[in-house]
């Protein structure tokens, strides 16, 4: 892709708000032409000072002082003109940058987790704050000071040309190389390279940098420093060794461009003075001259500024590609008529998935040709050993991944047929890891059904038995939960995340180690609740503890991807295959002890 089409891009994003950003555009120009005017003021004062220098008593004061108004005026004119032009696109970049936050936020919720599995969140986090941030800074400052940074100079110079060709002409020069070095810099493939290799480290250093804070109570278990860190280090560095990189490319184009352009003046001495001495005792080449090393520098502010434009551009352009590539992410595929299941039995046909595509070198399939019923107003259990497929198997009933082959149905649909918004009306999922948003309890409750009254939060809490402790804090269901707020223990956010799938009253119920962190009794008393949601619902519970599935009507085991053992609690105990392996594992493990005796520990 090459700077014009990329750059394209951009223009394309501030064209969202076009009426204020041509508003702002007409004001920047208007601003930059108003600056002009007190070079002309200059012009016709040092002039008249000039022609009357031998006899000042022959000077048109109220020349002087009406090109003086004229200057002071249009200085005012050109900081109002300024100020509109900023506040018009001020506000046009924020209500961008507000609007493109929301899409990408809607679209990454709408994207397989497969995504979010292959994308670290600090990078993810770094596009939608960063990158995004970056726009407005186009939008809202590069915009106008480029129109600034083109006009002033073209009507200087045009300016120039019309008091003098010939010293305009020399000063053409050094301006024409300067731009050239700034061409040749920012268009040239190893510039763009190094640009792309910086906004990866950066994304790499945030996403390090997350896991290593995220990480805090390993780190300081073990004594892990952010220098032993080594993913962390290695990702400083490697933004340290790409930040040299950059400089070392750009160190000799900018000094050259720096030094030429400040020196503008330095090409038009010599020219001057050598025009002077053919032209000796001339008035008006002396106040041409004089007016030359005057505007000559101020040239140079404009220039200095279009090549601090484009090194930010490229960042920003890089800032964009990146933005593009989360939207360029294909989204869950919705049908174009969504079908409605009327009963909700779940059904798993020969499926088949792997999380990378047959064409990757990784490709493993995860699934085998999995097939399965859950009968509705039944709990169906999926056990089996750890990695062998069954949260796999329920996050593929909503569609975080597509499967390769096979279907699932719910009421005889495939779920590709029912849609993803009346598919997460249909089932509650209660994750193994809780994720409760900063916000109180109640509102992290009341998530599974924002039209919920208070009363119902209650009663949702108590069959999910953490009403008790809610009531002992300080602040009940008011407490905001994560930073600046309570922190809850894994059992007690666990029982929440289970309230607020029973607040849902979903016809599908999923519960992935749901009493992983709970104790005994309040497993028990979840497991009184759960069974009372049973009637007329499917139910889908992972479990690693075996007594808590003793009941269910169906329990699966699953190894390696495939469906071994089938049937009720005492069937497969019969059958002495792999569950009941487990099962008296798990028994063994219910009365293992840890005790020293004699000094020496024992089992």
């Amino acid at each position: 892709m090459n700077t014009k089409s990329e750059v394209s891009g951009l223009i394309q994003i501030a064209g969202e708000r076009k009426g204020l950003l041509i508003t702002a555009s007409i004001f920047s120009t208007l601003s930059s032409l108003l600056q002009i005017i007190p070079f002309i003021a200059v012009y016709k004062i040092v002039q008249e000072l000039l022609i009357h220098a031998q006899q000042p008593v022959n000077m048109n004061k109220e020349l002087l002082i009406d090109w003086g108004i004229v200057a002071f005026i249009s200085l005012l004119a050109m900081l109002a003109a300024m100020y509109v032009g900023g506040m018009c696109s001020h506000i046009a970049a924020f209500n961008i940058l507000y609007e493109l936050r929301i899409r990408l936020a809607e679209h990454v919720a709408k994207v397989p987790m497969g995504y979010h599995t292959k994308t670290a969140t600090g990078e993810l986090k770094k596009i939608i704050e960063v990158s995004v941030e970056k726009i407005e800074k186009f939008i809202a400052h590069q915009l106008p000071d480029l129109i600034s940074a083109l006009v002033i100079p073209v009507v200087l110079i045009g300016y120039l040309f019309w008091l003098d060709y010939r010293m305009a002409l020399v000063l053409m020069l050094p301006i024409g190389a300067g731009l050239w070095l700034q061409t040749r810099l920012f268009g040239s493939e190893a510039g763009r390279e190094a640009y792309r290799e910086f906004q990866y480290a950066i994304e790499e250093m945030n996403a390090t940098g997350v896991e290593y804070v995220r990480g805090m109570p390993a780190v300081k278990v073990f004594g892990i420093t952010a220098d032993s860190f080594l993913t962390f280090k290695q990702a400083v560095m490697k933004y340290r060794d790409v930040s040299l990189k950059i400089t070392d490319i750009c160190k000799t184009s900018y000094s050259l461009f720096f030094v030429i352009i400040i020196s503008l003046f330095t090409f038009v001495v010599p020219i001057g003075i050598l025009l002077f001495s053919s032209q000796a005792g001339s008035q008006s080449f002396a106040i041409t001259f004089i007016l030359f090393l005057i505007v000559t520098p101020s040239l140079s502010v404009p220039l200095l500024k279009l090549m601090h434009l484009g090194s930010s551009l490229r960042e920003i352009v890089e800032g964009h590609k990146r933005i593009e590539a989360v939207f360029a992410e294909k989204v869950v595929v919705e049908p174009a008529s969504p079908r409605v299941p009327h009963h909700y039995d779940i059904a798993f046909q020969d499926v088949t998935f792997a999380y990378e595509q047959k064409e990757s070198k990784d490709f493993k399939p995860v699934l085998q040709k999995v097939n399965f019923v859950a009968h509705a107003g039944e709990l169906t259990a999926l056990v089996g050993p750890s990695g062998g497929g069954k949260s796999t198997i329920a996050s593929l009933l909503l569609r975080f991944w597509e499967v390769q082959e096979g279907v699932i149905t719910i009421g005889g649909i495939p779920i590709r047929d029912i849609g993803t918004d009346k598919l997460m009306e249909l089932v509650s999922f209660v994750f193994q890891d809780v994720h409760l948003f900063y916000d109180t309890i109640e509102e992290n409750i009341r998530m599974g059904n924002t039209s919920a009254t208070r009363d119902e939060v209650l009663t949702a809490a108590k069959t999910a038995c953490c009403h008790e402790f809610i009531e002992k804090l300080d602040q009940g269901y008011d407490t905001k939960i994560g930073q600046g707020g309570t922190y809850l223990s894994g059992g007690e956010a666990q029982r929440i995340a289970i309230a607020r799938a029973l607040l849902k009253r979903a016809p599908i119920l999923v519960l992935d180690e749901a009493t992983a962190y709970a104790d005994a009794e309040n497993e028990y008393n979840i497991q009184q609740g759960i069974a009372q949601l049973v009637k007329g619902k499917t139910v889908i519970i992972i479990a690693h503890r075996l007594s808590t599935i003793r009941s269910a009507e169906q329990i699966l085991v699953v190894k390696q991807g495939s469906i071994v053992e089938q049937g009720t609690h005492e069937q497969l105990r019969r059958e002495q295959g792999l569950y009941e392996q487990m099962w008296q594992a798990h028994q063994s493990a219910a009365s293992w002890k840890l005790g020293v005796r004699g000094g020496e520990p024992h089992l």
